[in-house]
Parts: C-alpha cells; structure tokens; sequence
C-alpha cells in the first residue's frame, strides 16, 4: 500500500505528540499535582495512529484506562485533555473524568474507561448505531490483552458476527495484563484466533511498525463501510512504560525492558521517514518545538484554570434527554 507523503508526516507528528505529551504528563504527575492515577501510552503510539488516521469525527472510537494516545490520535485537543487531567472545570469532561475518563462526543471519542474490557460494549453499541442509522461509518474498540480475557469480549464478538456490525476490535497485546506475563494467562501465542470462532478475521500485526498497522487498519475499516462485519486486530506492542507512573515494575527482568526499547515505534518512523528522504533533523526539532510549546501553554492554563465547585457536583450526572 502506498501511503502519501503528506500522511506520512501527519502520522509522525501524532506519534511525537502522543510521545512528548506521556512524558510532560509523567513529569507533571510526579510533581504531585495531578489527582487520580495515570497510565502512559509509551510505546504503542503506532497503533492509535496507524487505526486512527482512516477515522473521521463521525466515526467512533472506545479507549481503555491507557487512553491518551487514542484520544489524541482521534484529535481530542491537548489544552482540554491536560486540563481534564489537572481535574479542572475546563477539562473536556468538566474535570469529572481525569485521566482514565477522557471523552468527546464532538469528535467521536466515546471515553476512555477504567473498567478492564469496557470499551468493547461500548463500540459495539456504536457500531450498532451506526448500522440503524444507515450511515457509512465505523466504531473502533481498543483494548489490552489483559482486556481479552473478558467474557464482553465474546458476547460482543458473536453479536457483531451475526448482526455483520461495523467494528473493529483492536487488542493492543504488549505481553502483560499489569503484573501477570501473557504466558500465565494466554493459551495460544495469538489472541486474533479467538476470532475464528465467531466467522470474524483476525489479523497480528507488529505494532511498532506504523506502515504495517495502516496497513491492516485500511483493509479492516473498508470491510466493515462495506456492510462486510467486523475485524479483530492484535497489534503486537512493546511495553516500554510501567503500567502506571509509580509502577516500579520489579517482577520484570532488565532483558525484558531492554528488548521493549529496542523497539520503539517512534524512533523506527523516524529513522525510517529519513532514510525515505521525508524528514530531517531540523524538522523533527522544528516539531517538537512547537509540541512542547503547545504543551507548555496547556499546562501553565490548566494550573490557572477553576476547579468544579461543590455546588455542581451533580452536574453533568443525566444526558438532557433525561432532563438531568
């Protein structure tokens, strides 16, 4: 498949965003001044990407507790995540959210979840929508391996087979539910066979190869605006980060950690961008210059932002439907 240059610099720059963003945030958290607990997206930034780049605002998607990636992928704004993060009344949910809450329906990100598996009901509802409706669009539905072992997962599989819903189920597999290794928790080496089953394909992808997850995500997303059904797509990620920030991960053996380096998808695009003539130095510093500027002014609002007041705390609790 051959993708456009311009697309090519797009996807770095989401990459170097998701990136520069999970580092700032870290730095942040540690500070003290973030309430709740944070999980950083630190080595899967090609998958959100590579999924996201075929989405427009009115398809959907479903993220998990490690959202940040997907929501910026999908184009949440940086000043209104951060702000969500600082718990502000400017947060894109009201500073009710935090971290692993993130949502905005504008843009057709359905919310990040704190519930392991929780956003597979979710896009499957969406899909659902979408088929009544009668429109062309998709809903994605992004979760861990850890995720997997979820019976929704199952139920959501079988009904989107029979019903020929359109979802894709992209199962972010970096080898670890928390603490527990997949070879404790998984019988198969990959998850996309638990596919089979329900009539669904499955595809394994490298997850830290941008250009092979656009790749698989194009042939997914087109069968399902086809009327076709859903896809499974296990993107095999390195775990570069701990499962949250704190997590001193000392059931992991430094060979572990090293070969999850080694695999960095930003640094592979990168590298691979300029050997295609695409990217130079300066331009990857010109980048993430204006990123961490970005970043820079979303935080210094955020501290100055107000935070909800006790007298809202209700607020937002019912959808107007409901006259809440």
């Amino acid at each position: 498949m051959t993708i456009p240059d311009r697309t090519l610099l797009e996807m770095f720059e989401t990459m170097m965003t998701i990136r520069l963003f999970e580092e700032r945030v870290t730095l942040e958290y540690q500070r003290g001044d973030m309430p709740g607990f944070v999980h950083t997206y630190i080595g899967a930034e090609a998958v959100a990407t590579g999924v996201c780049a075929h989405l427009s605002d009115r398809d959907l998607i479903a993220s998990t507790h490690r959202g940040h990636g997907h929501s910026l992928a999908k184009g949440c704004s940086i000043a209104g995540m951060l702000a969500e993060l600082y718990g502000r009344e400017t947060g894109l949910c009201k500073g009710r959210g935090g971290s692993m809450h993130i949502a905005d329906f504008e843009i057709g990100m359905l919310g990040a979840n704190a519930i392991v598996g929780g956003s597979i009901g979710l896009a499957t509802g969406g899909a659902f929508a979408h088929q009544v409706k009668g429109t062309p669009n998709v809903s994605v539905s992004f979760f861990g391996d850890g995720g997997a072992g979820q019976g929704i997962l199952y139920e959501s599989m079988n009904l989107a087979s029979i019903w020929k819903l359109p979802v894709i189920y992209v199962c972010e597999n970096n080898g670890w539910a928390e603490s527990t290794p997949a070879s404790y928790s998984q019988s198969v080496e990959d998850l996309s066979r638990r596919a089979d089953g329900f009539g669904i394909p499955g595809h394994v992808v490298d997850g830290a190869d941008v250009f092979a997850v656009y790749e698989v995500a194009a042939e997914a997303i087109d069968r399902a605006r086809r009327g076709d059904g859903p896809s499974f797509i296990e993107a095999k990620i390195p775990r570069i980060s701990a499962h949250y920030v704190g997590d001193t991960q000392k059931y992991r053996n430094e060979d572990d950690l090293a070969d999850a380096r080694k695999r960095d998808p930003l640094e592979r695009f990168r590298s691979e961008l300029a050997a295609a003539g695409l990217l130079t130095g300066t331009a990857v510093e010109g980048t993430r210059a204006a990123i961490v500027d970005e970043l820079d002014r979303g935080v210094a609002a955020a501290k100055a932002d107000p935070w909800p007041t006790a007298d809202g705390v209700t607020d937002y609790v019912y959808s107007g439907a409901y006259g809440g």
